[in-house]
């Protein structure tokens, strides 16, 4: 990570109320923790794993139900865009094919944009994320089978 965006984000932490940022850029990350000095520790970023849905109990609508697939998750936190641009066209669509490496969206951390591509071969049965919703890292974005 080149280290004048550390700069730049020691500055922002400096500037915020926030306490602890994060950041991950493909297999890099840094984290900055504040507690009156603001520390740079380097973090391994975990390698994506394709998981499994199971519901952790029963679930009596079947409209709650997931689908079975491979859930595709947020790699970090930010904000979802499913869309380059508000009048653009979204990435995907429910029932559309997609393949290894394809956008699948876009999530907005700390005013830069992360392309999340597809882990994964097969059809978009999910979209379990509204546009412009903060996401959770690890959160379920979408649904291939």
């Amino acid at each position: 990570m080149d280290i004048r965006k550390i700069k730049k984000l020691i500055e922002l932490l400096e500037e915020s109320n926030l306490t602890e940022i994060e950041i991950v850029e493909g297999e890099e990350s840094v984290r900055l923790i504040r507690d009156g000095v603001a520390h740079v520790l380097p973090v391994a970023a975990p390698p994506p794993v394709p998981q499994a849905i199971a519901p952790a109990e029963p679930v009596e609508d079947d409209e709650d139900q997931l689908p079975d697939g491979e859930l595709v998750p947020s790699p970090m936190v930010g904000t979802f865009y499913a869309a380059s641009g508000p009048e653009a066209e979204p990435f995907v669509k429910l029932g559309q094919k997609v393949g290894v490496g394809d956008t699948l969206c876009i999530i907005e951390a700390m005013k830069m944009f992360n392309q999340i591509e597809s882990d994964f071969s097969g059809t978009v049965v999910a979209i379990l994320v509204d546009n412009g919703q903060p996401v959770e890292y690890d959160q379920p974005l979408f649904i291939i089978r």
